[in-house]
C-alpha cells in the first residue's frame, strides 16, 4: 500500500522527529556522570537540532515562526522519546541504561522511517523519510560504538 503525504507534511513531521530525539538527548546528557557517554549524547543533541534546521528551512509552512522558537519549545512529553527517558528516569538510572535506550530508539525509528519511505509515492517525500532514516542509522552507530568503548561490551 503506497501513501500520499505532500512534501510539507513530511518536512514537518521530520523535523518535529529530529526535535523529539534532540530532546532526549539534551536531557538525557544532563543526567549523567560518565564524561564520554555525556559528551555523546550532547553531540547527538546538537546533530539533532542541525537536522532539524535543515528541515526547517525547506519547510514552507507558516506555523512555525521561527526555528530558535520552535528548537527551544518545551519538550513533547507526549513523545515516545521522551516517555523513554522519563521511565528510566523515574527508576534507578545510569548511562548504560540512557544509551541502550538510544540504541533502541534509534533503531525502531530508523526501521519506521524506512517503512515508511517505502510507502510513499511521491520520491520528494520518499527523499526526505530516507535522508532522515540515514542519519538515524549514523546516529545509532555512534552510539553502538561509545557504548563499546565506554563499557566494553558490545551494544
Amino acid at each position: 500500500m503506497t501513501q500520499k503525504i505532500n512534501v510539507q507534511k513530511a518536512i514537518k513531521e521530520a523535523m518535529k522527529t529530529e526535535k523529539d530525539a534532540m530532546d532526549f538527548y539534551k536531557y538525557g546528557a544532563e543526567k549523567m556522570s560518565d564524561e564520554k557517554a555525556k559528551k555523546t549524547f550532547e553531540l547527538l543533541a546538537r546533530e539533532e537540532a542541525q537536522h532539524a534546521h535543515s528541515f526547517y528551512n525547506i519547510y514552507k509552512g507558516g506555523d512555525i515562526p521561527s526555528f530558535d522558537e520552535f528548537i527551544q519549545s518545551p519538550p513533547d512529553t507526549e513523545s515516545t522519546w521522551w516517555k523513554a527517558l522519563q521511565k528510566i528516569m523515574m527508576g534507578d538510572f545510569d548511562e548504560r541504561k540512557a544509551m541502550e535506550l538510544a540504541l533502541d530508539e534509534e533503531e525502531a525509528l530508523e526501521k519506521h522511517l524506512r517503512e515508511v519511505a517505502e510507502q510513499m509515492t511521491d520520491p520528494e517525500v520518499k527523499a526526505i523519510y530516507l535522508a532522515n532514516a540515514n542519519s538515524t542509522h549514523h546516529h545509532f552507530e555512534v552510539i553502538r560504538d561509545d557504548y563499546a568503548d565506554i563499557f566494553g561490551l558490545p551494544a
